[in-house]
């Protein structure tokens, strides 16, 4: 930020002044409130008036705030001082969590403030309540924050592509998650030593809990899923596996497959309804979701006219989001987000669209299997055996040396143990569980068998 080519917010004579207000003045409100004092003749240039930060409302006035220093009068604790001034029309709603944000935005639209958000759980459990009350007051809602960051995938999805019917999305929606992965895979780094300094670089919250268990890219994902498919999902019932259980010896593993494990958030439209699904996936190097690293976030779309296109850049810290709010508040600021938050329907609740979600037992693809399994005659036919029994065929197998003669841990600690991993030929997800299950009680396979998916 200290790099960029910025000049101070000035009022030019004659230009129009559009009061803003930041509720919430965390890692990504001090960033907005950066942009708008100290980058003021950027903003006033795109919006053709001054962008006027008149109220910045925080709960603690006492709490130290690095690297930002606001105008007196501004700093407040009290939001009745941005609901009952008039002047303030535009609101950048950033504080996190369902309550009291939920409140609180429907407070500030009542008073008749457009709002703009970055709050993707918010959208994805009170979207349709939220979007509805907007519609009856007037007001409109600016949410490219919301998901990937600094990547303006909500515009490109609900405006530039509509000329197509999509067809599939695959990305890499959670920036902390993948920085995480990336750290891991890349230098060998203990994931707690990685979270702590995901933390200490802002990418990661102080309880990293949603980002790691795939919570985050689950709510990002059901959002995206109605912008491009017109579904209404509820974001708790995507499929969903999180990093915070990923082993690292399944990244080197897959490393020497020539892969990579990302944690991919999937949604495809079929005849049969809407593939959804959010999991640790093994991605073949060279491909452009494997090439994603540290904080990075991409989205790779496929629509019927344009075919495959793909978006690419940082989501996750401070001013990528940031530059993703200032746009939006901008465009609120000119009217363009009101013209399309009425013609799009966000987010109806009295007509919802609704796209079946299929049963992931039916969807098919190839996994990666990783087993721990007795060095003796015999155990590789059996586990060939039980998966043949599934209809599941093997495309191959790589049985590594044991790295320690005999496991102390082991349910029968006088047997030799080594690792073996399978990759499979394309098979349902429902026959994969039903083989791993099997797997898991043959006397010659030692604990749980890890099982990922594979994509390219």
């Amino acid at each position: 930020m200290d790099s960029l080519k910025c000049s101070p917010v000035v009022t030019i004579c004659g230009m129009e002044k559009t009061n803003i207000a930041i509720v919430g003045l965390g890692t990504v409100g001090t960033g907005v409130a950066r942009l708008l004092l100290d980058c003021g003749d950027r903003t006033a240039r795109h919006a053709g008036r001054t962008m006027w930060l008149r109220k910045a409302v925080v709960r603690d006035l006492e709490k130290a705030r690095q690297r930002i220093d606001l105008p007196e009068g501004v700093l407040t604790d009290s939001l009745d001082e941005v609901i009952n001034d008039p002047e303030i029309t535009v609101v950048a709603q950033l504080i996190g969590g369902l309550e009291p944000a939920r409140s609180i935005m429907l407070r500030l639209m009542e008073s008749g403030k457009d709002i703009v958000t970055a709050n993707k759980a918010l959208l994805a459990e009170h979207g349709p309540e939220l979007f509805d009350r907007a519609r009856q007051l007037g007001r409109s809602i600016a949410f490219e924050a919301s998901v990937a960051g600094g990547i303006p995938i909500i515009a490109n999805i609900s405006q530039c592509l509509s000329a197509n019917q999509l067809e599939s999305l695959e990305g890499i929606l959670n920036g902390t998650s993948n920085f995480i992965v990336s750290q891991m895979d890349e230098f060998g780094t203990e994931y707690a030593e990685v979270v702590a300094e995901a933390q200490r670089l802002g990418y990661a919250e102080a309880d990293p809990t949603m980002d790691v268990d795939g919570t985050d890219a689950a709510q990002k994902l059901a959002i995206l899923a109605h912008l491009a498919f017109g579904a209404t999902v509820d974001w708790s019932t995507i499929p969903r596996v999180g990093i915070d259980g990923l082993d690292p010896v399944d990244l080197r593993y897959a490393r020497q497959l020539g892969y990579r494990i990302k944690l991919l958030a999937v949604a495809t439209l079929g005849e049969e309804g809407l593939e959804l699904s959010v999991a640790p996936t093994l991605l073949k190097i060279g491909t452009p979701l494997a090439e994603v690293r540290n904080a990075f976030n991409a989205i790779r779309a496929v629509g019927d006219a344009v075919g495959p296109v793909f978006y690419h850049g940082l989501g996750a810290g401070q001013m990528p989001t940031a530059s993703a709010v200032i746009a939006d508040l901008i465009d609120t600021a000119v009217g363009r987000t009101k013209l399309t938050f009425q013609t799009l329907e966000y987010f109806s609740s009295e007509n919802p669209a609704r796209a079946i979600q299929r049963d992931t037992a039916n969807i098919r693809g190839r996994f990666y299997l990783r087993l721990s399994v007795a060095n003796d005659p015999g155990t590789l036919a059996a586990i060939a055996n039980v998966l043949s029994r599934n209809s599941i065929s093997i495309a191959s197998v790589i049985q590594h040396e044991s790295e320690s003669t005999l496991d102390p841990n082991s349910q029968r600690p006088d047997r030799e143990l080594v690792p073996l991993v399978i990759m499979t030929h394309e098979a349902s997800e429902g026959t994969a569980v039903a083989a791993t299950a099997e797997l898991e009680g043959l006397d010659a396979v030692e604990g749980s068998v890890t099982r990922l998916r594979v994509k390219g």
